[in-house]
């Protein structure tokens, strides 16, 4: 079972931040005076105990809902951000089914409804960093990725985690792109995947997961560059040797596998020392592992991390 200790003044009312959003929504502010919590439950009862987070991040303000949901790297729709959420208005994120098989004892097909209902809801607020170098701080609604694996029981030889995105070019255009190895796949150590910040967010702001976020369900790792935390997830599957994964197989000599936020390793064409968060005037310094060090700098542990990015 994951355990730690989050101290009471760590966790945000979720009517707090609800009624933040819709003040932000009339004004057309683009952040909101929220502070910054690890996690942030609609029902403190079911609270799945989490890592108690940096006290750095209790600074940060959340991005507007508005913000978040018309500011979207999805290129299954476009690569033009501000055409994603339009486009993805067609999109049906119902039915669906995720597909959870590879190397484990218990191999399960789960409905959406299924997890929301088996699966106590947590809300979480998290850093996203894109590796594009701009960032956004995003009240996710979902469950520990560790809660599923430890239900289809991975066997001894399981090392990693592969993830399959949906594949519907009629309903998202830009996997007519034939540049690219569509269905969108990633993948994470399992380590990495049980890792108790690492979630399948079912939502954000207290709702369903909008179309152009990645629904009905997607992955967030907030530690890696944004383009991990793979959206539209139908497959799961447990794994012997290290999936291949959209961008390393795109770009390999500029997307590697980990893909951990690191101001000290740039991108190829640009610096990733500072950010530009959105809603914000200027850059902001960019923070090792996007400011969860403590949590997470243990799974490198003599690694060099400028060969292994």
């Amino acid at each position: 079972m994951l355990r730690s200790n989050i101290p009471s003044y760590e966790i945000t009312p979720k009517t707090l931040y609800l009624s933040r959003r819709d003040f932000m929504k009339t004004s057309a502010l683009l952040a909101s005076g929220a502070l910054l919590a690890a996690c942030v439950p609609s029902d403190l009862s079911q609270l799945s105990r989490s890592p108690s987070i940096s006290p750095t991040l209790l600074t940060d303000t959340l991005t507007s809902y508005e913000a978040i949901t018309t500011y979207n790297n999805y290129y299954e729709f476009s690569m033009d951000k501000q055409a994603v959420a339009r486009l993805a208005q067609k999109f049906r994120p119902r039915p669906w089914e995720v597909h959870i098989d590879g190397l484990v004892r218990r191999p399960k097909t789960y409905g959406i409804e299924d997890l929301l209902k088996r699966f106590p809801q947590e809300e979480r607020i998290y850093r996203l960093r894109c590796v594009e170098s701009w960032s956004m701080v995003i009240p996710w609604l979902g469950f520990p990725l560790a809660n599923l694996l430890a239900e289809v029981e991975p066997t001894s030889d399981a090392r990693f985690v592969r993830f399959v995105s949906i594949l519907r070019p009629e309903e998202m255009p830009g996997q007519r792109d034939p540049f690219f190895d569509w269905p969108y796949q990633e993948g994470l150590r399992l380590d990495e995947a049980m890792h108790p910040l690492t979630i399948l967010a079912t939502g954000l702001y207290g709702e369903l997961l909008p179309n152009q976020n990645g629904a009905p369900i997607r992955l967030v790792v907030p530690w890696k560059y944004g383009f991990k935390s793979i959206k539209g997830i139908v497959l799961i599957e447990l794994a012997a040797a290290q999936p291949k994964t959209f961008w390393s197989t795109a770009s390999p000599h500029e997307y590697g596998f980990y893909a951990n936020v690191n101001p000290n390793v740039p991108h190829p064409r640009w610096s990733q020392a500072t950010e530009r968060r959105i809603g914000e005037l200027g850059r902001r310094p960019t923070l090792m592992f996007n400011g969860y060090e403590a949590e997470v700098a243990h799974l490198y542990t003599g690694m060099d991390l400028t060969k292994n990015y």
